[in-house]
């Protein structure tokens, strides 16, 4: 039963969510099982460069160290934004959810050139956290049952947190900057006088992820419904008068 409640929540996940969070888990498995080690994952300007090793600048997305404390609280943090964000304000936008993280990751890259930053993962939790919390900036959180605040707060007691384990705060700054700078272009400058859309989703995308599907619990509303129906019922009755 376990088995199969696990197997039903699993499939229940949005599927950008599901992607990431088993890429992830499945990065940090092949690492304990000593299949790959965090030395042939980490991000590394010269090694892509010099070396064409381009995988590293997705694999340093999905490490999060070893089994521990810091990696469960990591995944569950990611498991539980990204999917609230995929199915909140990005719900039937999966395109641009898409476009999100490849913009997110871009400018983290970046950052990560001038900087000694091996694995950005944390950070790219952080962005969703951030992203969220901007967007629902009226409900209220509890932190481990000793602080109430409202949510655009919680990417700072995150950090505030991540010191307080003695970690540098400087992924955490970084995931805060990208996420908001996403918020600001897309949330916040194209509704400024004079403002416009600045992040475009590229159309290859959404004729990827943005394919129509027919949902067979979907109970469209009254104002949804086809119009048409009545007329086409009025035909088919002058077409068989009784």
């Amino acid at each position: 039963m376990a088995y199969q409640g696990f197997a039903q929540e699993y499939l229940g996940m949005p599927a950008v969510t599901r992607a990431y969070t088993t890429a992830c888990v499945l990065t940090t498995a092949a690492v304990q099982l000593e299949f790959i080690t965090p030395f042939q994952l980490y991000f590394n300007p010269d090694l892509i460069f010099r070396k064409f090793q381009i995988w590293r600048l997705i694999t340093n997305f999905l490490f999060f160290g070893p089994l521990g404390f810091s990696f469960f609280f990591n995944m569950i943090f990611l498991y539980r934004y990204c999917r609230m964000l995929e199915e909140g304000s990005f719900r039937g936008r999966t395109a641009d959810f898409v476009f999100m993280f490849l913009f997110g990751g871009f400018l983290m890259t970046l950052f990560g050139l001038f900087a000694s930053l091996f694995f950005l993962g944390q950070a790219f939790t952080i962005m969703l956290v951030y992203v969220w919390s901007r967007r629902n900036p009226y409900i209220r959180m509890n932190f481990f049952g000793l602080l109430n605040f409202q949510a655009p707060f919680l990417p700072w007691v995150l950090m505030g947190f991540s010191l307080l384990l003695g970690n540098s705060i400087i992924i955490d700054l970084l995931g805060i900057a990208v996420g908001h700078i996403y918020y600001f272009l897309e949330d916040v400058f194209p509704n400024q006088p004079g403002g416009k859309k600045l992040l475009l989703t590229p159309g290859f995308l959404k004729m990827v992820f943005d394919t129509p599907e027919e949902d067979p619990n979907y109970n469209p509303l009254p104002e949804d419904r086809p119009e048409n129906q009545p007329r086409d019922q009025g035909q088919n009755q002058q077409q068989h008068p009784q």
